[in-house]
């Protein structure tokens, strides 16, 4: 029997592959919406407050910058573990791909707010100054003018969180999260089966080009120069 037969006859890799993509899927996709929908408004707290933003609030921006300097200084493994309490409360339970969704969102908000302050300050001075000269109100140009023009580069900043937080929740199957993390870990590391290993890491990889072209295209698609 060649290897290749023995891939589709292994029953670990026809019968638990599909369900350990479908929760690395889960995971990664409701932990990427919430890290947008509370990373984006960080980001662009840290821009509006910083020096020559819209408004200029040196002590509110140091306190941020200290919040996402921490965030991002935790290994995510550490992180995981330490908030136990906090996935436990919020959804209790500690195993399984639901409970990851909590460290995987805390891992990749303050990555995440980083990558929309970069965006965002690349915008143009000159596309601002010209929205507050007709009268535009402070909510009118970070939406219209900050968020519209940095756009691609927003959507490329998503893009960049969504392939981390792939590679997050592998990391989190290593700790009863389910997916094709734990898939890797329990049969293909601790079984010392080889093929289920070459597989779940075929499988990772595909995933990671499928959103790269995906976020390629939807930046395509955005950018209006």
């Amino acid at each position: 029997m060649s290897w290749f037969e023995e891939v589709l006859t292994n029953r670990v890799i026809t019968e638990q592959l599909p369900s350990a993509t479908l929760e690395t899927i889960s995971m990664t996709a409701l932990s990427s919406l919430f890290t947008v929908l509370l990373g984006l408004p960080l980001g662009l707290a840290l821009v509006a407050t910083g020096p020559g933003g819209l408004r200029p609030a040196r002590a509110v921006n140091a306190a941020l910058a200290v919040v996402v300097n921490v965030g991002r200084s935790f290994p995510f493994i550490i992180l995981m573990i330490a908030i136990l309490p906090l996935t436990r409360l919020l959804t209790g339970t500690t195993y399984g791909w639901r409970s990851a969704v909590v460290p995987l969102t805390l891992a990749a908000i303050p990555f995440f707010a980083r990558l929309v302050e970069t965006a965002v300050r690349d915008v143009s001075l000159g596309k601002v100054e010209a929205a507050r000269m007709v009268g535009a109100s402070r909510l009118a140009i970070v939406g219209g003018v900050l968020v519209r023009e940095a756009l691609p580069a927003i959507v490329g900043g998503i893009t960049v969180t969504v392939i981390t937080l792939v590679g997050y929740s592998a990391m989190a199957g290593a700790l009863g999260a389910g997916g094709l993390g734990a898939l890797a870990v329990n049969h293909g590391y601790n079984r010392f089966q080889t093929d289920v290993m070459v597989v779940t890491v075929v499988v990772i990889i595909v995933l990671v080009q499928l959103i790269q072209m995906l976020g390629d295209w939807l930046a395509r698609l955005v950018d209006h120069r």
